[in-house]
C-alpha cells in the first residue's frame, strides 16, 4: 500500500500559517524577551501573554488539543506539522499553548479525567490561565523504571497521606497544580500495577519545593520535591486506582513525539544556519562550502533529517488509526536526538570559535539538545526496549 505524505491544502495553509505568525511575530520578540527575562519579569510576563493573545485571535491555539475545548483539533500528522514550525523558535510552543509539560497533561486529562477534573484543571490550562508539571521522577530510584518509585500513599477515609521525594520536576514552582505518581499497592499482581496518579493543588503544605536544580544550559526550572504528609481527598485520582504505570506511560508516547518534532526543527535551523555561513567564510583561499568536509556533514544531515521526517511521520499516521507505537517512539527519541547532536554539533564546528559563543543560538541548542538524550527517557533504555520486544516478538 502506497503511503503518501504529501500535505492537503488545507495542512498546507495551517502551516504557513505558523510559519508566518513564528516568522512575523515570535522571531523578532525573542531578543527582547531573553533580555527581560533576567531585567523584569513583570515585563517578560506581558509580553508572554501579548503574543499568545495574538495567536489565539488568529486560530493558532493549541493545535494537539480537540475543538471541544478550544483547540484546533488536529490530528497526529497534521499536529507534527505544526510542532515543527513552531519549534523554529524556543517561545513558538508557548505561544501557541502546546508546550511541555502543559501539552502532555492536557492530553492525560481529556483522557483519564472525571467531568469534574476536567472543569476544575483542564479548562484553565486550556484557557492559558493556569500552569501544571508532571511529578514521576525520584533521586533514590533510576527514574527510567516507574516500578520502583518509592513515593507512597496509604488511605485514611477519604483522604490520602502522602509521604516522599520528587526531583526534576519541570515548572512546579510556577504550576496551579500536579499530576503526581506515587505507590499505593504494596503487593501487585503485576510491578506496573502498584502506582496511582492524585492531582495536587499547588501551593499546598506538605509539598515543599526544596530547591531548583540548575542544569547544563542554564535552565533552573526543574524542581526537588519533598513531601511530608500531604493529604489529598480520594476525589483527586486520576484514572483509578493502580492506573498510575498505564497513565504515564499514555501521557509520554504523544510527548516524545512532540519533542522529536521540536528537534527536527531545531536541527533544521542549525543547518541553515550552517548552509549560510559555509557559503561566505573563506578559509585558506576556498570557501568552506567547497571542502569536501563540509559538504559531507551537509549531505548527512540532510538525509538524516528527511529519514527523521519519514518516521515521525509513519508514527504518526499509526496513532490517528489507534494503532499502538511504543517501540517506533522509542526509535525516534533515539534516532532524533542524536540526529540533532550530530547536525548541531557539526553547525558550530563550521562557525569555529563564534559557534561555542553565546552570541549564536548554536550553543543554546547544543546544551538542550544534549539534555534531550536523558529527558523521556535515555538513549540505553529505549534500545533496550526495541530490543526487547524485538527479541520477544512484538
Amino acid at each position: 500500500m502506497a503511503i503518501d505524505f504529501t500535505l492537503t491544502p488545507e495542512l498546507e495553509e495551517i502551516r504557513q500559517r505558523v510559519r508566518t505568525f513564528i516568522n512575523e511575530v515570535v522571531k523578532p520578540g525573542e531578543a527582547e524577551l531573553a533580555q527581560l527575562r533576567d531585567e523584569d519579569r513583570g515585563d517578560y510576563i506581558g509580553k508572554l501573554v501579548a503574543m499568545r493573545k495574538q495567536a489565539h485571535a488568529v486560530g493558532l491555539w493549541m493545535p494537539h488539543m480537540p475543538k471541544e475545548w478550544g483547540g484546533m483539533g488536529l490530528g497526529h500528522v497534521q499536529l507534527a506539522m505544526v510542532q515543527a514550525e513552531a519549534a523554529r523558535t524556543g517561545f513558538g510552543p508557548f505561544a501557541l499553548n502546546c508546550q511541555a509539560p502543559d501539552e502532555g497533561n492536557m492530553h492525560t486529562l481529556v483522557h483519564w479525567g472525571t467531568e469534574a477534573q476536567k472543569q476544575k484543571y483542564l479548562k484553565p490550562l486550556c484557557d492559558g490561565m493556569a500552569r501544571s508539571c508532571f511529578a514521576m521522577t525520584e533521586p533514590e530510584v533510576a527514574g527510567s523504571d516507574p516500578t520502583l518509585i518509592r513515593t507512597r500513599a496509604y488511605q485514611d477515609g477519604d483522604e490520602w497521606v502522602i509521604n516522599g521525594h520528587k526531583w526534576f520536576i519541570s515548572g512546579a514552582r510556577r504550576a496551579n497544580f500536579a499530576i503526581l505518581i506515587c505507590r499505593t499497592e504494596d503487593d501487585p499482581d503485576l510491578p506496573q500495577a502498584a502506582n496511582t496518579a492524585f492531582i495536587i493543588d499547588l501551593p499546598q503544605e506538605g509539598w515543599n519545593d526544596v530547591r531548583e536544580i540548575e542544569t547544563m544550559h542554564g535552565s533552573t526550572g526543574h524542581s526537588e520535591i519533598v513531601i511530608e504528609d500531604l493529604r489529598v481527598h480520594n476525589d483527586q485520582m486520576l484514572g483509578g486506582r493502580g492506573q498510575g504505570h498505564l497513565l504515564g506511560q499514555y501521557r509520554l508516547g504523544p510527548a516524545r513525539l512532540a519533542h522529536c518534532m521540536r528537534w527536527i526543527a531545531q536541527a533544521e535551523t542549525a543547518l541553515d544556519m550552517m548552509v549560510e555561513h559555509v557559503q561566505q567564510r573563506v578559509t585558506f583561499g576556498e570557501k568552506l562550502a567547497d571542502r569536501q568536509a563540509i559538504q559531507w556533514w551537509i549531505a548527512d544531515a540532510a538525509t538524516k533529517l528527511h529519514a527523521c521526517r519519514l518516521m515521525v511521520m509513519d508514527a504518526a499516521v499509526k496513532q490517528d488509526e489507534g494503532r499502538d507505537v511504543r517501540m517506533e517512539a522509542s526509535m525516534i527519541k533515539v534516532y532524533a536526538t542524536e540526529m540533532a547532536t550530530e547536525i548541531i554539533d557539526h553547525a558550530q564546528q563550521s562557525f569555529g570559535a563564534m559557534g561555542v559563543t553565546q552570541e549564536l543560538p548554536l550553543s543554546w541548542l547544543a546544551q538542550k539538545v544534549r539534555t534531550m538524550r536523558v529527558y523521556e527517557g535515555p538513549s540505553e533504555v529505549h534500545r533496550m526496549v526495541i530490543a526487547r520486544r524485538i527479541l520477544g516478538g512484538r
